[in-house]
């Protein structure tokens, strides 16, 4: 079966190479969504020691990335449901992961840095948050001119929670990429 990830507007692999992800780690994708846009491809380069979160609020999203994992044989893949909204109730152990991603996400939060919030308490030392979010409305994908996240709040809570901007960088003419580098 083929699956269709969505990688024409955020390619997995620059994401990965932001985050030196390696053989190994844990992280976990906040929004994991139903295709798993970068949960499989991460399964992939962390391998068998490494563990992949898949976080998501919608039940039916999980069991799609669970059957697929199941089907290719991935034992790396975990399915978590949790609102990223609600800080201390995403079931992952604190301070085990190496990276967070959220990949298109923030802008649905109420508050962006609850979900920021929650990714610094489940994070070891030196470790970091990928963000990618809309920076310009494509016509009926992503979220309204006057809904695009305020990159400049994020960028205020990585100095007031311990987080260092490791590389703020354009992903293409629609996204912006902020990579946060715990460093306690």
């Amino acid at each position: 079966m083929s699956y269709h990830s969505g990688n024409n507007l955020v390619d997995p692999a620059a994401l990965f190479a932001q985050a030196r992800l390696q053989p190994g780690m844990h992280i976990a994708d906040f929004g994991a969504g139903r295709t798993g846009h970068l949960v499989f491809p991460a399964g992939l380069i962390i391998g068998e020691h490494g563990v992949v979160y898949a976080v998501d609020i919608l039940k039916d999203v999980l069991e799609s990335v669970r059957k697929r994992a199941e089907l290719e044989g991935y034992v790396n893949i975990h399915t978590v449901w949790a609102d990223i909204e609600q800080t201390g109730k995403v079931a992952i152990p604190p301070r085990s992961l190496d990276a967070v991603f959220m990949v298109n996400v923030l802008f649905h939060a109420s508050d962006p840095t609850l979900p920021l919030s929650e990714a610094g308490r489940l994070l070891k030392p030196k470790g970091r948050i990928v963000v990618v979010d809309w920076v310009k409305p494509l016509a009926h994908l992503g979220p309204a001119a006057g809904q695009l996240l305020d990159f400049g709040a994020l960028t205020a809570w990585a100095r007031d929670n311990n987080f260092a901007v490791q590389d703020d960088l354009p992903l293409g003419p629609y996204s912006r990429c902020l990579v946060l580098f715990r460093h306690e």
